[in-house]
């Protein structure tokens, strides 16, 4: 079965807008209740990713002006993510997910509270609240995944992650502009720190309600049983180098465009602007992708967004100015969902596909795929510091991304050798 939905609905006249959105409503109630209160769980949580994916970025810049510091800061919470997924497949044996999910949405909060604390933001401080942050996107990413494995199936994974990317380009309209616009209305050095700790109160709400949400589910934990092992299938290995490649720009990316638009194109409000028009020109895409795309779709998708990325790394580097970093930026705000709308469920597949020949613990996999993440992660933050160290920061942030985004090409033929050994 290619798809969720039938050729009959497909070829439904319009309705009306009321009548247009009143079937999609219906088309999402008709969803199994653990996906849909996973969409709502992680919808109230989309208010919260960009804040810390933008703004963490730019408070340590606005702070210290020192882009290394920065990139050790992403370094220091990707370290933390691996370990928290290893630690959260031991926990999994005895506390309830909806528990371990919830607290990973809270530490979040607890993280940007205690960056906002530090008197100064010295490297030891920068480290411990970076890796606070790992231990909160491990516990909610391990059991996100897991989640996300368990309560759909390859039919529905496109319309799951389509509207799941659309909730979170939606968040990406509203709160890139509105926090931004905020920060920046304060004048003095010292209100605009009040304003990123109000704005971390306000996060830290969110994350109660998002916590909350996940207990109306009734999600059930992965078997108790060994999830650590060394050996893999080949078709395993090559999704492992397809984690990898993803993670080299996910090493990079989160914090770019903080660090290039406060270097090169102006303040807060600049960054949540730009942010804010790229995702309004790619919410309504997204949702259509995921509403009506099949999984034969799934390559095309990922290569699109690949190809995006990339031109947008060569147009920074050409042009590094202003004019630069916003193309940069609306490749970048098009093109990452793009490619994580494809790639999630070509993730959960394998998995589908391996877990059941190898007969394993699901979560060994998503545990064995986030350290393929790291690796990547790391390269790819290893490769900016080496250009800023070696020869500046100006260097690092002008080509690192052509290196990553080029690199990140290799990834289309890995997909797709991975599609056709997954059928």
């Amino acid at each position: 079965m290619n798809s969720p939905f039938s050729a009959t609905e497909a070829k439904r006249p319009a309705k009306g807008l009321f009548g247009r959105l009143s079937s999609e409503y219906a088309h999402f109630r008709a969803a199994p209740l653990n996906m849909r209160v996973l969409l709502v769980t992680n919808m109230l949580y989309s208010f919260v990713l960009p804040v810390v994916e933008l703004f963490i970025g730019a408070y340590i810049m606005r702070n210290s002006s020192d882009t290394v510091l920065v990139v050790s800061f992403q370094l220091a919470l990707y370290s933390g993510i691996p370990l928290t997924f290893l630690l959260n497949g031991y926990l999994l044996r005895r506390i309830p997910i909806a528990w371990l999910y919830s607290f990973g949405m809270l530490l979040s909060g607890v993280s940007m509270a205690m960056m906002m604390s530090l008197s100064e933001l010295d490297f030891a401080g920068i480290v411990c609240a970076g890796l606070v942050m790992g231990l909160s996107y491990g516990f909610f990413w391990a059991n996100r995944d897991f989640l996300a494995l368990s309560s759909t199936d390859d039919s529905n994974r496109n319309y799951y992650y389509g509207l799941e990317s659309f909730f979170y380009t939606l968040s990406g309209v509203v709160v890139p502009y509105t926090v931004g616009a905020f920060i920046a209305s304060n004048g003095s050095a010292e209100a605009v720190n009040t304003a990123y700790r109000m704005v971390t109160g306000l996060v830290f709400a969110i994350t109660v309600a998002a916590s909350a949400a996940v207990f109306r589910g009734r999600f059930v934990n992965p078997e108790n049983r060994r999830f650590v092992y060394r050996h893999f299938e080949r078709l395993w290995w090559r999704m492992m180098a397809l984690a990898a490649l993803k993670g080299i720009a996910q090493g990079y990316i989160v914090t770019a465009p903080a660090m290039l638009v406060l270097s090169l194109a102006g303040n807060e409000d600049t960054l949540g602007t730009v942010q804010s028009l790229g995702a309004i020109l790619s919410a309504a895409l997204l949702y259509l992708l995921g509403r009506f795309s099949a999984p034969r779709h799934r390559l095309g998708i990922f290569s699109a967004g690949l190809l995006l990325f990339a031109l947008g790394g060569v147009l920074n580097a050409a042009l590094y100015s202003p004019a630069g970093v916003m193309l940069f930026l609306l490749c970048l705000v098009i093109g990452r969902p793009l490619m994580d709308l494809a790639y999630f469920p070509i993730q959960l597949r394998v998995i589908d596909r391996v877990a059941a020949r190898e007969k394993r613990n699901p979560f060994t996999y998503i545990f064995v795929h986030e350290l393929g993440l790291y690796l990547g992660r790391f390269t790819g933050c290893g490769l900016f510091l080496v250009f800023a160290l070696l020869v500046s920061s100006d260097f690092a942030l002008r080509y690192a991304l052509v290196v990553i985004g080029l690199a990140q090409l290799v990834s289309i033929p890995v997909a797709s050798g991975i599609l056709r050994r997954s059928e």
